[in-house]
């Protein structure tokens, strides 16, 4: 029976190591959309970002509007967590779990707060808005094949 040694790496030359590691190759970390203070995400957080050609649009489609961010390119909505089981969500638009950015540049800004502490959209509301100025039938309308 071989017995198997495994090298330990002391800190300094994992240090050293770090150090010497070509510049522009660190792992990027996404970044996640903040909710404002003083609010709370009992059903946790997730995203969906509409390209902002679509996002006026959409926002005249809301009954109940929560918290939405903006940058240049995308609007991007709160919605509780898992809102994307049993839902397709239709292109452009992307469903980002845990509401974290793909870029993690600059974060957009708040551009509506709700009343209350609850920054939610609902995401029911939100999908068939999302649907209706894509021209995309609802995942629960399309005919089903076998």
């Amino acid at each position: 029976m071989g017995v198997t040694t495994a090298r330990t790496l002391s800190l300094d030359t994992l240090v050293a190591l770090e150090r010497r590691r070509p510049h522009g190759t660190r792992e990027i970390r996404p970044r996640r959309l903040e909710v404002p203070s003083g609010m709370t995400v009992p059903l946790g957080c997730d995203a969906v970002s509409v390209p902002a050609p679509y996002a006026r649009r959409v926002l005249a489609r809301l009954p109940r509007v929560g918290c939405v961010y903006a940058d240049p390119a995308h609007w991007w909505w709160i919605v509780p967590s898992d809102s994307d089981v049993a839902l397709d969500w239709p292109a452009p638009a992307r469903y980002a779990t845990g509401a974290l950015l793909p870029d993690p540049g600059r974060p957009p800004g708040l551009i509506h707060r709700p009343d209350g502490t609850v920054p939610y959209t609902p995401p029911i509301p939100l999908y068939l808005a999302l649907c209706r100025v894509t021209g995309t039938t609802p995942a629960w309308s399309r005919p089903v094949t076998a």
